[in-house]
């Protein structure tokens, strides 16, 4: 008896120093902060599947039952935000490319090139980074409405072009006004990886006689596409979510052009209150392209971090 008591005491004892108090603390604090970021998720999407009746006799994260469960939210926020969805997928997509691009081949020049003036223009991709929206929005609204109408001068072209109509001309100025704020931090994210890059590779393309050009697009480009789906879901999401110069640049949320930030407020309210259902339906249904796009991108997401940060 007291023998079988003695091993029972025993296992006891080396359970007990088996087990990482470490590791239960990690597994504590990634359930906490999985329950932070999911219970506010939950919540949403009980809430667009819910009435408005549903919303108000209901706890948050009670799911919708009987006569409170609805599609009609959905229904009603898609078709409310489905042109200022084409809208921002029109400005955002090619932003984004050209911004992508056009900081590649400027970290390019700034970090594998040597040239005279180079310690200077990095200073200015520096400066530019750190210059805020708010400084900007008033001379950007005289030059494009005033000085240099281009959304005007276009609209006759864009009003013959298939799949698109003349007010999307608008949303030129927008692109191009991304476009140029966002080339300097794009081009620090890419001058970061490229500073970790191996300099044999270049060396060599030199030695054999091959031009800037052609090592750029046949031995630094190829290697690029992690950093380039950091950067492209960076830059898209920044885009995409982007509201001062939308504001500045559309007339209104009543514009043909406004992308979907604009519209997004203005949803699910009336003179009666807020619909919250058609609201958070709304909200993510705005949400699923950068949800999309990080599916996606993430496993060269992922690999860009993971260079970067080595």
């Amino acid at each position: 008896m007291s023998q079988a008591s003695s091993d029972s005491n025993l296992d006891v004892v080396s359970l007990v120093e088996n087990v990482n108090l470490k590791r239960i603390g990690q597994y504590a604090l990634v359930i906490f902060f999985l329950g932070f970021f999911f219970i506010p998720l939950e919540t949403g999407i009980m809430t667009a599947l819910k009435t408005n009746e549903g919303v108000a006799r209901s706890l948050p994260l009670a799911p919708p039952t009987g006569e409170t469960f609805t599609l009609s939210n959905l229904q009603f926020a898609l078709e409310r935000l489905s042109r200022s969805f084409v809208n921002s997928l029109l400005m955002a997509i090619p932003a984004t490319i050209l911004n992508v691009l056009l900081a590649s081949m400027a970290a390019y020049g700034l970090t594998m090139v040597s040239w005279r003036g180079q310690i200077g223009m990095l200073s200015l991709f520096l400066v530019g980074v750190f210059v805020p929206y708010q400084a900007v929005l008033v001379p950007l609204s005289r030059f494009w409405n005033n000085i240099f109408p281009l959304a005007d001068l276009l609209e006759p072209t864009f009003a013959v072009i298939p799949l698109l109509q003349g007010y999307h001309s608008q949303l030129v100025p927008l692109i191009i006004t991304h476009v140029a704020y966002g080339i300097p931090i794009c081009t620090i994210l890419f001058r970061s990886y490229y500073k970790g890059l191996p300099n044999s590779l270049v060396e060599a393309a030199k030695i054999d006689g091959a031009s800037i050009t052609k090592i750029y697009r046949r031995i630094v480009l190829p290697i690029s596409k992690p950093m380039f789906g950091v950067v492209f879901i960076y830059q898209f999401t920044q885009i995409y979510n982007e509201f001062l110069f939308s504001f500045t640049l559309i007339a209104g949320s009543n514009a043909d052009a406004a992308p979907i930030t604009l519209l997004l407020p203005a949803v699910g309210a009336s003179t009666s209150g807020i619909d919250y259902g058609i609201r958070m339906s709304a909200a993510f249904l705005a949400a699923l392209p950068t949800i999309l796009l990080y599916v996606a991108f993430a496993e060269e997401f992922a690999k860009g971090l993971r260079t970067e940060s080595g």
